[in-house]
């Protein structure tokens, strides 16, 4: 497919390419599949920052900041937002400031993803109880002080998607498909709704199965519009595989199947995922063996799109860790 927009800025370097696709037989063999038909998709060893998807975004993304000559990088997002933590590390490795505007309002212990902010040296702007537009507005107007300071400021999207930062994932799917040309079917969980336009763009839309996460109001009409920005064609949103079965109470709520997910990811293959997206992802996956829209004998890759800094968080996962380590130890 060609891009509606061939005049972009080319991307700047951040990331270890291409990433690992390694099999899953133990769990494959676990959920009734067989030992070759389930692989996963390593996005979470792309090297910079604690690694994840972000950084094929923000190689775009950032290009085209270096272009416009910005001296700082201004983003949104939630408070364990894994994609301001790998803004906040490609500023370091670029030379950019980086400022970082936050829902919701400082509290302790800071943890996570905050933790790595900090080392990094962002600024965190907390931006009280706010989301959506009224987020996007915070961001727009630290960058207006910015500018009023004399400053060059680029504003970097939210989960760093727009058709641009699109692109580094239509960059996934291509690399994805040389290394797997049997491919059936790439399962993604859908947060801001870039990376599963991008794999969409490059691998069209009956492989890509992308699991809600509940980031957005409009998971469907969001892919959509990014999808038909980024190939210049309008794309309906009911051509799009989508399970919307995995929110549970939320966003940041963690749910039965997503904590049975990542426990027999992590028992069966020795792999983490995190609560809210990876683990949503492939509790969506289990969901999709179960109900037949994933069948023994075909390729299936679930995309780790990283996000380890947010489990340690993430305040339930961490109270269910230990609330099992409590039960499963013993004294001499």
């Amino acid at each position: 497919m060609n891009s509606a927009h061939d005049d972009a800025p080319r991307p700047v370097r951040l990331g270890t390419w291409p990433t690992p696709l390694e099999p899953l037989p133990r769990l494959a063999e676990a959920l009734g599949l067989g030992a070759e038909d389930l692989w996963i998709k390593r996005d979470d060893l792309t090297g910079l920052g604690g690694g994840g998807n972000k950084i094929r975004k923000l190689e775009w993304l950032c290009g085209a900041a270096l272009a416009e000559g910005a001296t700082h990088l201004v983003t949104t997002g939630a408070p364990q937002s894994n994609h301001a933590r790998l803004t906040a590390a490609a500023g370091a490795r670029l030379g950019l400031e980086t400022v970082v505007v936050l829902a919701g309002t400082p509290s302790a212990p800071v943890r996570g993803n905050l933790t790595l902010d900090a080392l990094f040296g962002t600024t965190v702007v907390w931006a009280g109880d706010i989301e959506g537009p009224a987020l996007t507005a915070a961001a727009e107007e630290v960058a207006s002080r910015l500018r009023a300071d004399g400053a060059v400021p680029a504003v970097i999207p939210f989960g760093g998607s727009s058709a641009l930062g699109a692109r580094g994932y239509a960059d996934c799917g291509r690399e994805l498909l040389a290394q797997a040309p049997d491919l059936d079917t790439v399962v993604v969980a859908l947060g801001s709704g870039g990376t599963m336009a991008g794999l969409v763009h490059a691998l069209g839309a009956e492989r890509v199965l992308g699991v809600h996460c509940g980031a957005v109001p409009d998971p469907a009409g969001t892919v959509a519009g990014l999808l038909s920005a980024l190939s210049g064609s309008p794309i309906p949103p009911d051509a799009l595989r989508l399970r919307t079965d995995q929110v549970g109470d939320g966003y940041g709520a963690l749910t039965g199947p997503v904590t049975a997910a990542l426990k027999r990811t992590a028992r069966t293959e020795g792999i983490v995922l995190d609560p809210v997206y990876t683990g949503r992802a492939m509790a969506g996956l289990f969901a999709a063996v179960e109900d037949g829209g994933i069948v023994r004998g075909r390729r299936t890759v679930l995309l780790h799109t990283g996000g380890l800094p947010g489990l340690f968080g993430h305040a339930a996962a961490l109270e269910a860790g230990a609330a099992e380590l409590t039960a499963r130890s013993r004294t001499l």
